[in-house]
């Protein structure tokens, strides 16, 4: 796969319609914290989410697509207002694809964001794959940008604030 430069990468983005975003080792540093019942609790990134929330009011749709059933990434992606999140299966281009139907978009407007082997499969199908900067170096060879953070450190950010230099909004104008 061909590395992007920032600016290849910007110009790339003016087409993307859906940025699907991988959750543990992305939108976190990797890390799960079980009690002993099972209560699970994972850390995410508040600017990550910020910003997530303004590129939804700017019209971009977000997923988030994750291998694992996580009642903690439910409660927090509900606290942002992402409608669409899927989990609960390895095979996220399974996930992803009724979702692609339902709104209209072909795989090669569709950016996907993740870290891991698992994340391979769709990083290999999508217009844009991605890793953040801590991914596992065999998505690295398959991706056309990385992030210069690490997951769960602004990495999704990074992107977002990209997207919007991308389009030409100011994200402060969409600061209520």
């Amino acid at each position: 796969m061909t590395t992007l430069t920032r600016e290849q990468f910007i110009e790339r983005l003016k087409t993307i319609r859906l940025l699907a975003i991988d959750v543990d080792g992305t939108l976190t540093d990797d890390s799960i914290f079980f009690g002993p019942d099972g209560f699970e609790m994972k850390k995410f990134n508040v600017s990550d989410g910020f910003f997530m929330v303004l590129a939804m009011r700017q019209g971009l749709e977000l997923a988030v697509v994750s291998g694992r059933n996580s009642p903690a990434t439910e409660t927090r992606m509900k606290d942002l207002g992402i409608q669409h999140v899927l989990q609960g299966r390895r095979d996220k281009c399974d996930m992803i694809e009724p979702l692609l139907s339902e709104l209209g978009i072909t795989y090669s407007q569709v950016a996907f964001v993740g870290n891991e082997l698992l994340d391979i499969k769709l990083a290999q199908k999508v217009g844009l794959p991605l890793a953040v900067a801590d991914a596992n170096d065999e998505l690295k060879t398959v991706v056309s940008y990385v992030t210069a953070r690490k997951g769960g450190e602004g990495a999704v950010r990074e992107i977002l604030e990209c997207y919007f230099e991308a389009i030409g909004v100011d994200p402060k104008s969409l600061v209520i």
